[in-house]
């Protein structure tokens, strides 16, 4: 018995699917939706073994259940499936040119960010233990975030930021959106990491890597039961981060994206 030929064209194909599926698994890593798609293996496994032994009635009651059960992946996996759409429209390799062009663009923007308002803003509010949510635009899309809050265009400042985030203020729920030198947002809503944190983790702080996860924004919250400063970017989260180096850690991330933006660039 010979071997079955393999083509150039097969391993394409067993490249994407390898490529598919361990998308998925990242998507899903941490979740429950693991357990879900390991009993739908087996079902499907199942269903190819009762059509190979011919048996009929048995095939027939679990292509119905196949049939519906696409259906209902769509709603259990909503989330997982937003949020792997969400990681394959983040990779910036798709769009290399775009990046090349805007790249003047971009390191002007960063030259523009004045950090010191945000940095005194985020260390008095640690100080007082405020909880704060404060994202710092890059690249990314993010009018589908800013639309979720609720608008303000105003100069960034410590006074409005702390205003914002006080205890009783009605925006103080959910997070600032910074675009430049302008508060564009507040009471702004993120979406929730899919990744396995410690349980120490508040809502603000899975809420920043989350955002992190599926944007090239620095998200920056201060903790409302410690007080500590955190700042996340790229799917990592650093804590406890000193104010008086809050600054520097920002504009070494935004360095980082500029020269993965200018290394993107050359290949292209």
């Amino acid at each position: 018995m010979g071997f079955i030929p393999i083509t150039f064209v097969d391993l394409i194909d067993i490249a994407l699917v390898a490529t598919l599926l361990y998308g998925l698994y990242r998507a899903m890593r941490g979740t429950s939706a693991t357990y879900i798609m390991v009993g739908i293996f087996f079902i499907y496994l199942l269903w190819i073994l009762v059509r190979t032994f011919n048996l009929v009635l048995f095939s027939t009651i679990l292509s119905q259940i196949i049939s519906v059960g696409v259906i209902a992946i769509l709603i259990i996996f909503q989330p997982e499936i937003r949020h792997f759409l969400q990681v394959i429209g983040r990779q910036r390799d798709n769009f290399e040119f775009l990046t090349r062009i805007f790249n003047f663009r971009n390191r002007k923007h960063h030259d523009e960010i004045d950090l010191q308002p945000i940095v005194a803003a985020c260390q008095e509010m640690g100080e007082q233990k405020v909880g704060a949510l404060i994202i710092i635009t890059q690249t990314s899309d993010l009018s589908v975030i800013v639309e979720s809050g609720i608008s303000i265009d105003a100069k960034v400042s410590t006074a409005l930021l702390e205003n914002i985030f006080f205890k009783n203020a009605p925006l103080h729920d959910g997070a600032v959106v910074i675009k430049g030198d302008r508060v564009v947002a507040a009471k702004c809503v993120l979406p929730s990491t899919q990744q396995e944190v410690p349980k120490s983790y508040g809502m603000r702080h899975r809420a920043a890597l989350g955002m992190s996860e599926v944007s090239d924004a620095i998200v920056i919250a201060v903790s409302e039961e410690t007080g500590g400063i955190s700042l996340a970017h790229n799917s990592v989260i650093k804590r406890n981060i000193e104010p008086q180096r809050l600054a520097q850690s920002i504009r070494k991330m935004m360095r980082l994206n500029l020269q993965r933006s200018e290394e993107q660039g050359d290949k292209k």
